[in-house]
């Protein structure tokens, strides 16, 4: 899967982040194993 732009990864052994600057193929690794895409929160409806 190609990383995009724009996007954050997390690694889920040391909690360290990243933000891709320069999109391409391959994967984003941290303490030997693949970081995770962070998914964003979802914001409050407001009424």
């Amino acid at each position: 899967m190609p990383n995009q732009l724009g996007k954050r990864h997390v690694c889920a052994k040391c909690g360290s982040q990243v933000l891709i600057t320069k999109a391409g193929e391959g994967t984003v690794q941290c303490c030997d194993q693949d970081m995770t895409l962070q998914v964003p929160k979802a914001l409050p409806s407001s009424d």
